[in-house]
């Protein structure tokens, strides 16, 4: 029975749509995406639950989209026509915009979610291009129109003013109470474009996204463009020429709904015993096993990891833990990337590759849930491309690694465009604060109260904290959106901090010349407060190559040692002083300095 539903769609491609949900961060993707379960009849009333395609319980906590998901869902429409709704729900967070580029690959339509009491803000902005780069047909859609901040006319104006769509059949809708959800559904097989294809064209399908299955071994998101997937077929990659037998097929609904076929402009998941999530590259070109000569559907761009960062175990017994910990979570997620690594201070870890901040912060603290390892974890850094004096560019992931001096013709940092919109009240502190980050003003506008500002700033400057500056500077009014420009030469220095005149690796951090004093002396200042005294004085410096840039001395811990004299010659005394300060000296010739867990913490959490 299913079969046979599912080969009449494939021959009916004109009740299929595909479509995406897009929106900034927390303007109600995920909960229109439940709304249109619900309503559909996806899920019974007994089932439903918030963010239903959230499954991961970060996401649930946070209220963010981590992972894009996927649901196919049946609709009679008025005109009692049942149609296949394929829908892509998709992160808004700018760390997981290659999640929403895999999302728009495979459809044909997008809904742009935009609320209705914030307007337009960073992030819908930059998800919308990617829609029209895409060619897709977009709805504009009001939600949270039963607020009582919502002003639906203003927001249109300004959807109009700032992205330049028409707004004259927006629809208003409230996700939370489901208000005007059936005039979108309505809307959506009116407005929305079927997808084409072609069911006796040999099989091409586009894959999506996979993950890692317990049970199962990885499962296979795919869009079928050509031809059918059907149960047993041999299918192959055509990135590696890879074959597999396909075991199970199957759409969710949002449970798992078993199939024979899949046919074109369909998106569905398959099993086929494949053991490696990295085995299957998201944008390859599935075909048939015999198939010759088939051109490859246009894949999109692979994740390319921004900010590096090295990850220890607090306690160096956990390694084994890590080790196990990274190894899974890499199954899920192929845009984490890492190598290990060895410190003398922080012993074994891994150095690893993130897509933006939040990326790491999450990695991180799925490690301590669901491994329950404690983390040190070095500071960011970026990808710096340094052309040495023999003409080779070599890529720089770690400071540690940079050639002397003497070797270094230029360094190249990465650069990026920000979109950023603000209030107009607070747009001279972030435009202070942009420029404090060698940021360079390209453009200014206003739209009703707001600006919308574009700068180019080095990553190097964004990947400490400056989103967290820009929200507390805006009152979390300012909305950040960013794309990899170009690499640029600066002067960049590499900085030292030297403990007892031993350089500690974890600590080095590649900086401009014109901010290494102020960030050195930071942290040497956090580090006199945080390490212990010794029973001799530890001189801490920050140094660019030979010359020192700050300067701290932790003063020893002293033992009374003139306390047995009792009366007699000054020099009785003079003479255990003199032979305390000979000792002294030697311990710190030989005295080994131990920095606890915390100093490092800390010092790579400084302000800067």
């Amino acid at each position: 029975m299913d079969s046979q539903k599912s080969s009449d769609n494939m021959h009916n491609l004109s009740k299929i749509r595909n479509f995406s949900i897009i929106a900034h961060i927390d303007h109600g993707k995920s909960t229109l995406a439940d709304r249109l379960i619900q309503i559909t009849g996806g899920l019974e009333q007994r089932e439903m639950k918030d963010q239903v395609l959230d499954s991961m319980e970060l996401e649930r906590e946070r209220g963010i989209t981590i992972k894009a998901q996927s649901v196919s869902l049946k609709y009679k429409s008025n005109k009692n026509e049942e149609f296949t709704l394929n829908i892509i729900d998709t992160p808004g967070h700018v760390d997981f915009a290659y999640e929403v580029n895999r999302s728009l690959a495979a459809c044909e339509g997008s809904i742009l979610v935009v609320d209705a009491s914030q307007g337009v803000e960073a992030q819908t902005l930059a998800n919308v291009y990617q829609s029209i780069a895409n060619n897709h047909e977009i709805l504009v859609v009001l939600n949270k129109v039963d607020l009582p901040a919502a002003d639906p006319e203003r927001v249109k104006a300004q959807i109009e003013d700032v992205i330049g769509l028409d707004t004259s059949d927006a629809i208003e809708i409230s996700a939370k109470t489901g208000f005007g959800i059936n005039d979108l559904l309505e809307k959506v097989t009116e407005k929305l474009p079927p997808p084409s294809g072609d069911v006796s064209q040999t099989t091409k399908a586009l894959l999506v996204d996979s993950w890692y299955d317990t049970y199962l071994g990885v499962v296979v998101l795919v869009r079928v463009y050509d031809g059918s997937i059907k149960k047993g077929q041999k299918i192959k990659l055509l990135s590696n020429a890879a074959t597999y037998q396909i075991e199970r097929i199957g759409v969710f609904q949002p449970k798992q709904k078993m199939l024979d076929e899949l046919g074109p402009g369909e998106i569905g998941f398959f099993t086929a015993s494949i053991k490696q999530v990295s085995d299957m590259r998201v944008g390859d070109t599935i075909t048939d096993a015999k198939a010759q000569d088939i051109a490859a559907l246009d894949g999109f761009k692979p994740s390319q990891p921004v900010v590096f960062c090295g990850l220890y175990p607090q306690d160096t017994s956990d390694f084994e833990g890590l080790r196990d910990a990274i190894e899974k979570l890499s199954l899920n997620d192929a845009s984490f990337q890492y190598e290990k690594e060895t410190s003398a201070a922080l012993g074994l870890g891994y150095r690893c590759g993130f897509l933006g901040l939040l990326h790491l912060e999450i990695i991180c603290e799925r490690i301590d849930r669901e491994y329950n390892i404690d983390l040190v974890t070095t500071a960011p850094s970026v990808i710096y491309k340094v052309h040495t004096t023999d003409s080779n560019v070599i890529e720089l992931h770690n400071p540690v690694d940079l050639p002397p001096q003497e070797r270094i013709a230029k360094i190249e940092e990465p650069w990026i465009d920000a979109s950023i919109i603000v209030p107009e009240e607070y747009l001279g502190a972030i435009l202070k604060l942009c420029e404090e980050r060698r940021g360079v003003q390209k453009e200014l506008n206003f739209s009703g109260n707001r600006a919308v500002i574009t700068y180019q700033i080095p990553l190097n400057e964004v990947v400490f904290d400056f989103y967290d500056k820009l929200k507390s500077i805006s009152k979390g009014y300012a909305s950040f959106d960013y794309s990899i420009a170009n690499y640029d030469a600066s002067d960049l220095v590499k900085m030292q901090i030297l403990v007892n005149e031993e350089s500690v690796d974890a600590l080095a951090m590649i900086v401009h010349r014109s901010v290494a004093e102020n960030r050195g002396r930071i942290i040497i200042e956090k580090l006199k407060d945080l390490i212990p005294r010794h029973l001799f004085k530890i001189p801490l410096q920050a140094a660019i190559g030979g010359k020192v840039i700050a300067r701290e001395t932790i003063s020893a811990v002293r033992k009374d040692v003139t306390a047995k004299c009792y009366g007699g010659d000054v020099t009785r005394k003079r003479k255990l002083l003199e032979k305390q300060k000979k000792g002294k000296k030697k311990m710190r010739k030989y005295g080994k300095v131990e920095i606890p867990q915390e100093a490092f913490i800390a010092a790579l959490k400084a302000d800067y």
